[in-house]
């Protein structure tokens, strides 16, 4: 059983040559502050996301300053509430939020989600990559899959929040390999810093995150990646999963949404913006740079997919015994 959140749209850029540029000499400031919550702590996909569109907008004089606030939590389950209740209404703030918190909404069953906030525009997409810390007995995925097909329980395995991507990855493994879910030793964490810290130090035997979050941990020798979740490699040394024997592929997107209570013009205006950060030159080299892949889509679509995706993930965490 596989599970693929990919489904890229295109959006018609209204800009003039003078916004595309990207030059603050050129680019007309769209809002004098923003203030960009992060629901997880420093040095994750979400902190990064948020800090590269501040990086990209402030470059091309789109927007002044940004102020940024991080409360790390349960998938951002703990730091989603605080968001809409102090911002609510507010046109000048956005919430960095994706596919995670989705899922961490359905399994700690939160009175507030992912529903309660406004969708402004997906910007990113990801394919995850199981790692190992480089001192770790597994040399290659099928040794640490032989380990988990004999006993799942004996083999922790650290990742972000429960219902998440890295836990309905972990999830699918196990039921490739023809074992329960339910039996996962996984161990969840509020953000990258943590997880690496985990990884690297032993506490856990495996990792599982978005390539990006390990990235500069595998470059530097610090923890071996054994397998990315994509359908193709990303990185001609490092198989698939399904290369690897199991038929799982899954990814991880990730977006920006508004403060509960703005009016439709707050709505058009923060889309814009994300609009206009999305065609500069200086957010595709970003893309380049950090390995994610451009999955924009704004606005109504966006709303629309956000739908389909929570349906179809409260589908598989039911199937895979992670949601009631």
């Amino acid at each position: 059983m596989s599970l693929h959140r990919r489904n890229l749209f295109t959006a018609a850029l209204g800009l003039s040559a003078a916004g595309m540029m990207g030059s603050p000499a050129w680019a007309q400031q769209r809002f004098a502050n923003i203030y960009m919550f992060v629901p997880a702590g420093p040095g994750g996909g979400w902190d990064g996301l948020g800090r590269a569109i501040e990086q990209v907008a402030r470059g091309a004089g789109l927007v002044g300053n940004f102020q940024f606030e991080n409360v790390g939590g349960a998938g951002g389950m703990v730091g989603l509430p605080r968001f809409a209740s102090q911002r609510r209404g507010r046109a000048d703030s956005l919430m960095v939020g994706g596919s995670v918190m989705v899922g961490a909404g359905i399994t700690n069953k939160s009175p507030m989600t992912i529903k309660d906030v406004v969708p402004i525009a997906r910007m990113t997409e990801e394919i995850g990559v199981v790692v190992v810390p480089s001192s770790s007995e597994f040399q290659n995925m099928g040794q640490l899959l032989q380990a988990l097909r004999t006993n799942p329980g004996a083999v922790a395995v650290g990742g972000g929040s429960a219902g998440g991507t890295d836990h309905i990855t972990l999830g699918l493994i196990l039921k490739a390999l023809g074992r329960n879910p339910r039996e996962a030793s996984y161990v969840a964490f509020a953000g990258g810093g943590p997880a690496q810290a985990a990884i690297i130090g032993g506490q856990v035997k495996a990792g599982i995150s978005g390539y990006s979050e390990f990235a500069e941990q595998i470059k530097a020798g610090r923890m071996r990646a054994l397998a990315t979740t994509g359908e193709r490699r990303s990185d001609p040394n490092v198989p698939t999963l399904k290369e690897s024997g199991v038929d799982v592929v899954t990814s991880n997107w990730r977006g920006v949404f508004g403060a509960p209570g703005i009016n439709a013009s707050q709505r058009q205006a923060l889309t814009d913006l994300m609009t206009a950060i999305h065609a500069l030159p200086a957010w595709k080299q970003t893309l380049e740079t950090r390995g994610w892949d451009d999955a924009f889509l704004a606005g109504a679509p966006f709303a629309e997919y956000l739908n389909r995706d929570i349906t179809s993930t409260e589908e598989v965490l039911r199937d895979l015994g992670l949601a009631t």
